[in-house]
């Protein structure tokens, strides 16, 4: 039986457990209180016993405290401080880290202001491209570091559908019972599918010791830089998993609240910087966004019962529940190339289009300026040897060698490059042939004037062509395109709407 908080709580709850006069905001989830004055937070493990999470007793919750900040502080060291005992006095009050025994305890963290979380900052439309770039790209490094375990990969995700199963059944007569029962079925039909991808990525070190609770409530901007925070420390099994499966509870967070293109951004730069060789691991990223879809229903579950809310989460858990069997359903890979001279937007054209086609959450946009630099400043400009025929052969040689890989996973991909020469473009052709895609060329097209006038006023991009650049292209020209033609002059939002329409001509329904 777990220990009786409710003094404990009281005790947080109230100002001068803090020393201090400012009002004290209290948050809950299904498995903590955190209480938050002034510049500093308290967290309070929560007295419960789930079957995946024993915090009964004082001892098994300061242990978890403890791995809690032996896991963050190495990714925010700013943020995790301690952890404290709330002990009583011998005059029988409680205090904050007394002299006397022992009750219970806390982490103390340094509080962060409430619009700098990233759920925040999604909400109020501040996960621009940039932005989502860059968590990508932080993500990519705080995976990096995390510490290899070699598992089976199947065996893992087998476990979660398992505990998914014990939990959901434990709300008998629901409808969330009834559309997990749906939902279950195609579940281990897709992790049959993918069992030997998962054990041979359990052997080749894509399974870690990650975050494991990684969506846009656990990520703040500290210092302006998006930082995990947060990580799952009550269970090594469950923090121990595959990196796209870590990646895909925020993928599938972004994407539940329709911010699909923010997504994309993040998937784009995390595997730019694993350099391919998470490609092939996309196959099952469709499972993995169910199965964190169907986690999310179930934690909502169980904090309405914790809170004695039953049912007050229903609709969002059902909705849940139908994107996870929605994820299970992948339309079939595309191979789309955008080209054109420089400055006509291809760029802009993929990044707009790519949440709108494939399987979730949208295609993998391959640049030929974002591979040049990868690992770089994308915004330096490169010396002139790496513009030279054979640097330039070896960029698109790296971006088709991706594409085949990707595609192959059932993914989507947009090639975006000039594709001036004529061998290029049959090149992407034949491969998308070969793997039996459907494939899609788009041709830009703008009045050179117009073309000269954007590459001049270009600030801040992947590109280092410039209008000299440009005047080579114009006069070497492109010869006879095949592709479908677009006029970029003017609209960014028509071209879209255009790519779209030609999209929905070329590729069978659903893809």
């Amino acid at each position: 039986m777990a220990d009786n908080q409710t003094e404990t709580i009281a005790f947080l709850s109230s100002p001068d457990s803090f020393g201090a006069p400012d009002p004290v905001d209290r948050v809950e989830t299904h498995g903590a209180f955190v209480f938050l004055c002034g510049d500093t937070a308290l967290k309070l493990k929560r007295a419960v016993i789930y079957d995946y999470m024993d915090l009964s007793t004082p001892d098994k919750r300061r242990a978890m405290l403890m791995r809690e900040l032996e896991l963050n502080r190495p990714a925010a060291p700013t943020l995790y401080r301690d952890v404290v005992a709330v002990t009583r006095e011998a005059d029988g009050r409680l205090a904050l880290d007394g002299a006397g025994d022992p009750v219970d305890w806390v982490l103390r963290m340094r509080r962060f202001p409430a619009e700098d979380e990233l759920e925040a900052v999604a909400a109020r439309g501040g996960l621009d491209d940039v932005l989502a770039t860059e968590l990508g790209h932080s993500l990519a490094a705080y995976h990096h570091a995390a510490p290899v375990r070699l598992r089976d990969g199947t065996r893992l995700i087998a476990d979660i559908l398992d505990e998914l199963d014990r939990v959901f059944a434990g709300f008998p007569g629901t409808e969330a019972l009834r559309l997990h029962r749906g939902w279950s079925a195609g579940a281990r039909n897709a992790l049959d599918r993918h069992a030997d991808l998962l054990k041979a990525r359990g052997q080749t070190g894509a399974v870690r010791r990650g975050h494991g609770d990684l969506h846009l409530r656990n990520l703040v901007l500290l210092d302006g830089r998006p930082v995990p925070f947060d990580a799952l420390e009550f269970d090594e099994t469950l923090g121990t998993c595959d990196l796209l499966y870590d990646l895909a509870f925020l993928l599938m967070d972004l994407c539940h609240r329709d911010l699909r293109r923010a997504a994309a951004r993040v998937l784009d730069a995390w595997l730019l910087d694993f350099q391919g060789r998470q490609d092939a691991g996309l196959a099952a990223l469709p499972l993995f966004l169910s199965v964190r879809a169907a986690i999310r229903a179930m934690v909502l579950l169980q904090t309405d019962a914790a809170r004695g809310m039953p049912h007050a989460s229903d609709a969002e858990v059902a909705l849940l529940l139908q994107e996870a069997t929605g994820f299970l359903r992948p339309p079939p890979p595309v191979c789309i190339a955008v080209g054109g001279f420089s400055g006509t937007g291809k760029s802009l054209l993929a990044r707009g289009l790519a949440p709108h086609v494939g399987a979730a959450p949208g295609a993998v946009w391959l640049a030929s300026d974002v591979l040049r630099k990868a690992g770089r400043d994308n915004t330096a400009p490169l010396p002139d040897a790496a513009y030279s025929a054979t640097a330039r052969g070896q960029v698109y040689e790296r971006m088709m060698a991706r594409a085949g890989t990707i595609l192959g996973a059932g993914h989507t991909v947009i090639l975006d490059a000039t594709f001036l020469d004529p061998t290029r473009r049959t090149a992407a052709r034949d491969m998308a042939t070969a793997l039996d895609v459907p494939f899609v060329g788009l041709w830009l097209t703008a009045p050179p004037d117009r073309l000269r006038q954007r590459v001049a006023g270009r600030r801040g991009d992947a590109s280092d062509a410039d209008v000299a650049v440009l005047e080579r292209q114009l006069a070497a020209g492109s010869g006879t395109v095949d592709w479908r033609h677009l006029d970029a002059t003017c609209d960014a939002g028509a071209t879209l709407s255009a790519a779209r329409a030609a999209l929905a001509d070329a590729t069978p329904a659903g893809a």
